[in-house]
């Protein structure tokens, strides 16, 4: 076996175990010994979140400070299924399995690629290194407030007996999930907060160079006050249910537009 074999095994593990959780649970949520099921669901993806953690420190710390493009994806995937994995141990949120492990499937073993590698300057500094850990848990937090913004969505519907694509096995009660989906929101959005003013007033000892007004930063400010605005109209006027849906999934679109995209055309796209 060569070594390029031996090295994608690990994540082709990672592939397997976030795939096999996901498809186990479509198959047999509502089997009589389902919550033994869950039980081991839970361990399963606690081992791939330990694998996959490990090698995204490989590929992220082994020379200096890599965040290429591949990489990042890679590092929210594994935020948003830690997310998930701690709140399902409270919440019992086995459904977002169907939204949340296929797709981390597939990011986790981007890396493997070695494609789109991005060195990242100024990695020794503890500011820079706060500043890079916050945004991508911010990240991963919408990451999966629109994940589960997705699910009460396909719930509301289920529980109305309208059509949908997708039929869930179980799901929480909505309350429940509206609750946890304005926690989510609401720490993401802390984190953001502290995330675009250390942006903004550390840009040069961060970065090597002074704050930039660029499309990354209108956009990333836009979705500041989208979320920002749900937040007020929750608190407020008691938004919830499709507008909360609606306003949460606009403000995920242009974090989209100001992080991922920008990643994607200066890294993978045009090589820089």
């Amino acid at each position: 076996m060569n070594y390029t074999a031996q090295k994608i095994i690990p994540y082709l593990v990672v592939v397997f175990i976030y795939l096999a959780v996901a498809i186990d649970f479509w198959r047999g949520a509502k089997s009589a010994d389902s919550r033994q099921q869950l039980k081991l669901h839970s361990t399963m993806v606690a081992l791939g979140l330990v694998i996959h953690g490990w090698l995204l420190y490989q590929v992220i710390f082994a020379n200096g400070f890599n965040l290429g493009f591949f990489n990042m994806l890679s590092a929210i995937a594994w935020l948003t299924v830690l997310i998930y994995w701690v709140a399902d141990l409270k919440h019992q949120l086995t459904s977002l399995q169907a939204f949340v492990l296929p797709p981390a499937a597939i990011f986790a073993l981007l890396p493997a690629s070695n494609a789109a590698n991005h060195m990242m300057p100024s990695s020794e500094s503890p500011l820079f290194l706060a500043h890079i850990g916050i945004a991508l848990l911010a990240y991963s937090l919408f990451t999966f407030a629109t994940l589960h913004a997705l699910l009460m969505t396909i719930a509301e519907r289920t529980l109305h007996n309208k059509a949908t694509l997708i039929k869930l096995p179980s799901f929480p009660p909505l309350m429940v999930m509206e609750g946890l989906l304005f926690k989510i929101i609401g720490l993401g959005f802390i984190l953001l907060t502290i995330t675009l003013i250390s942006g903004m007033l550390f840009s040069e000892q961060i970065f090597n160079k002074p704050l930039q007004f660029n499309h990354k930063t209108i956009f990333s400010i836009a979705s500041w006050f989208i979320y920002g605005g749900l937040l007020y109209g929750r608190f407020k006027y008691g938004w919830r249910g499709a507008k909360a849906i609606r306003w949460t999934l606009a403000g995920f679109v242009l974090l989209l537009l100001a992080y991922v995209g920008s990643k994607f055309i200066l890294q993978v796209l045009l090589g820089r």
